[in-house]
């Protein structure tokens, strides 16, 4: 009878003991990134092995993690190409993706890691798993790491497309503010000064006419259009110009990116 009882609980001592060694498989956690979708179990934070886990189910969690992973980095391969149609929408994506996937190419990093010591880590499907899981891992966060630079250039073009916007309005109010209702030909006042995207400068005057000086280039008298025989005779272009040289450089509209030269004022 001690026999028996002493098989019996060594029995239950071994069962008890094999349920300590496995450990259940993490839960299933749901990722979304943009329109795809990927369901994985981070086994390294619940300190789980992989290599116990149904391997049918492991191929399909690394699988789709790196489905997940190939539509990102394609849906994202013309972030630095500002003029293409799709670029407003991946520049989305990556926003979103700066956010969250750092931690699921973590998790995947580690999963790869312990499907790398598993008894069927050269089955079926897992040798093209691995090696194209680890080649996705290094692109996405190549594109991460790329994307700080690209969307600060984004957040500058936006800024720059409203200030380009509202130009006009800058403008009108400068003329409302330093030109009379009926300004004389030939006085040569500066009423607003503004330097375009490309560093280009022009100065408009009260009376019509404007100087202009392109970027490296020398500066260029524009009469005003419609002038009569005696009134083009009192326009002179080198008080036009001295005017535009003399006017403050600070008071010039720069585009809102910093790169602007401190002077733009033409030399006479």
């Amino acid at each position: 009878m001690k026999s028996f009882r002493r098989r019996v609980l060594l029995a239950a001592l071994g069962t008890a003991l094999s349920a300590c060694a496995s450990r259940p498989a993490p839960p299933v956690q749901h990722y979304s990134l943009g329109m795809s979708r990927a369901d994985y179990r981070d086994y390294g934070g619940a300190k789980s092995d992989p290599c116990e886990a149904e391997p049918r189910w492991l191929s399909d969690e690394l699988t789709a993690v790196n489905g997940l992973l190939a539509r990102f980095v394609t849906g994202t391969e013309k972030l630095a190409t500002p003029e293409a149609p799709e670029h407003a929408q991946q520049v989305e994506l990556v926003k979103e993706a700066q956010g969250s996937l750092p931690r699921v190419l973590d998790i995947h990093e580690s999963n790869l890691r312990g499907l790398a010591r598993c008894g069927f880590k050269d089955r079926g499907a897992f040798p093209e798993i691995s090696r194209r899981g680890q080649e996705l891992l290094k692109e996405a966060r190549t594109r991460l790491a790329e994307s700080d630079a690209v969307l600060a250039a984004a957040a500058v073009r936006t800024t720059q497309e409203k200030w380009k916007e509202e130009s006009p309005q800058r403008e009108s109010t400068a003329r409302g503010t330093w030109c009379t209702a009926d300004p004389k030909v030939g006085e040569a006042t500066v009423f607003y000064a503004r330097q375009g995207l490309d560093g280009g400068t022009t100065w408009q005057f009260c009376d019509g006419a404007r100087v202009e000086q392109r970027s490296g280039a020398e500066p260029t008298f524009v009469e005003p259009e419609g002038l009569n025989r005696r009134d083009r005779r009192k326009v002179q272009p080198p008080r036009y110009l001295e005017a535009a040289a003399n006017f403050p450089a600070e008071e010039i509209d720069r585009p809102p990116d910093g790169s602007a030269p401190k002077s733009a004022s033409p030399e006479p």
